[in-house]
């Protein structure tokens, strides 16, 4: 049966993942811009303080790991920093050269490799919809492992490095994902994951997406009276069975026409529309557009 965390990150379509290390000696700051994409971080050595907009400034140490869904701005910086300095996260190198911080010469005080996925689709909305601002593992042994694998790849240009890549970041974020079902995710598909009654009936709204579900087939998966299931999923997941049964579906419609090999009226068949005018009228009212227009954009049609 379909792996609904699985089926979420190939949604996604990662495409690559580049990091460089990253090195701080003495006293330094630095303020990045906001980047709007999905940043990591993997502390190798020593520690230092992270003060992400929003949320409150904490210290991270060897063997943390941060992943920021939507990379708001950011403050990087040793304890009792200088003015911190202005930084464009656009402007940093892609091809693994290393990032120094504060004084340019000596044995590094921390040592962390940073860095940012890349995906097909543009917009996070979907990452960031599952996930906190902030997520902060401690001491994953197989999140270093993989970074350290991303850092190698960036450097040494092996044969299959492409295809290497794509798998990382899919590890990568299934590892992240997994650690923060764990420690309690925002209200959402996490969330609701660790939940065993209701990971029963997401599943299955996942694996049969054109299946004419009712609240009360959903409830009897879950073990739960129809009243129990309807409070506990909508508090659990954010939002309302049926409401999260249609947000999924036009998230796998959005890749079906992307792809562009569907017609509208098989689109909306696999996804559970009786007819091409229904399934219109809910893709517009979820995505802003009507489906013909984003399968356009989504070819390069405009």
């Amino acid at each position: 049966m379909a792996d609904p965390l699985s089926e979420v990150v190939a949604l996604l379509h990662p495409q690559a993942v580049f990091a460089n290390p990253i090195s701080g000696r003495g006293a330094w700051a630095l303020r990045y811009a906001e980047y709007g994409k999905p940043g990591f971080c993997i502390v190798l050595e020593g520690e230092c303080l992270l003060a992400v907009d929003g949320n409150a400034p904490f210290a991270i140490a060897a063997g943390d790991f941060i992943l920021l869904p939507a990379t708001p701005a950011f403050t990087l910086s040793s304890h009792d920093p200088p003015q911190p300095v202005l930084r464009d996260p656009h402007a940093l190198p892609s091809d693994g050269s290393e990032v120094r911080y504060g004084e340019p010469d000596g044995p590094p005080d921390m040592r962390a490799l940073g860095g940012a996925f890349l995906f097909d689709r543009d917009d996070p909305a979907l990452l960031v919809a599952m996930l906190p601002a902030v997520v902060h593992v401690r001491g994953s042994a197989r999140l270093s492992q993989l970074v350290a694998m991303v850092a190698e790849e960036t450097v040494v240009q092996h044969p299959g490095r492409e295809s290497a890549m794509e798998r990382l970041v899919e590890l990568l974020l299934i590892e992240a994902m997994r650690s923060t079902t764990a420690q309690g995710a925002p209200p959402g598909l996490l969330k609701g994951l660790g939940d065993e009654r209701l990971a029963r009936s997401l599943t299955l709204m996942h694996a049969h997406v054109d299946r004419p579900w009712t609240v009360a087939e959903l409830a009897d998966a879950a073990a739960l009276s129809r009243s129990t299931f309807f409070e506990r999923f909508s508090r659990t997941v954010g939002m309302a069975p049926m409401e999260y049964l249609l947000a999924w579906r036009t998230e796998v419609a959005k890749d079906l026409l992307r792809r562009g090999q569907l017609r509208v009226a098989e689109v909306a068949e696999r996804v559970g529309y009786g007819s091409s005018s229904a399934f219109c009228a809910a893709f517009q009212r979820q995505s802003g557009q009507p489906p013909g227009r984003y399968a356009r954009a989504g070819r390069g049609g405009g």
